[in-house]
């Protein structure tokens, strides 16, 4: 990896770890749940021009689910003590897009965006990359408090195998959810 892209992106996770959140109170503390289940979007008709991500969102839930179950938490389809949403944003020198379909309804998605492209191009390096972020918010069921946030950077890596894929997404995914105390209630 070139000297110039590994210095930006080390950059970049100084000034993400350093932007605060959004203005969304994180609770603190153990988590105290046996179940979790993924926030339920609902059915929505994909446009036929948009790109069909289910295979990321797929390899994403399983890597949460890895995390949790080792954990001791079980997933259920529904109705579970936690509520799981994450959001993925991508982006470049020039834009960021971001998929939102498993972070909910009435949450401040452009405001983490954002942020993130205000990071992407803090360093103003004139060569390109393309970087991802992955945000995991873990929410009570009952009172919709988000409980733990957590977010990694990584560069995109193109034409990468899905076994690859998978293996990179479980290690953002193991640093996002390392620090994450669960007690049984």
């Amino acid at each position: 990896m070139k000297p110039i892209l590994l210095s930006f992106l080390a950059t970049v996770a100084l000034i993400v770890a350093g932007c605060s959140s959004t203005p969304t109170r994180v609770e603190g503390g153990p988590i105290r749940a046996r179940t979790f289940n993924f926030v339920a979007s609902g059915a929505k008709a994909v446009p036929s021009y948009a790109d069909r991500r289910e295979a990321i969102h797929t390899t994403i839930q399983e890597a949460i689910t890895h995390n949790l179950s080792a954990r001791g938490l079980a997933r259920v389809p529904s109705g579970g003590d936690l509520t799981v949403a994450y959001l993925l944003i991508v982006g470049n020198n020039a834009s960021t897009a971001s998929l939102d379909d498993y972070f909910g309804y009435g949450r401040d998605s452009s405001a983490l965006q954002e942020k993130a492209t205000a990071a992407y191009s803090a360093s103003k390096n004139p060569n390109y990359f393309q970087a991802g972020t992955l945000v995991v918010d873990l929410i009570d069921s009952r009172s919709f408090k988000l409980l733990s946030r957590g977010y990694t950077t990584r560069p995109v890596m193109a034409n990468l195998t899905p076994e690859a894929r998978a293996d990179r997404i479980q290690e953002a995914d193991d640093e996002i959810l390392s620090r994450l105390r669960v007690v049984k209630p």
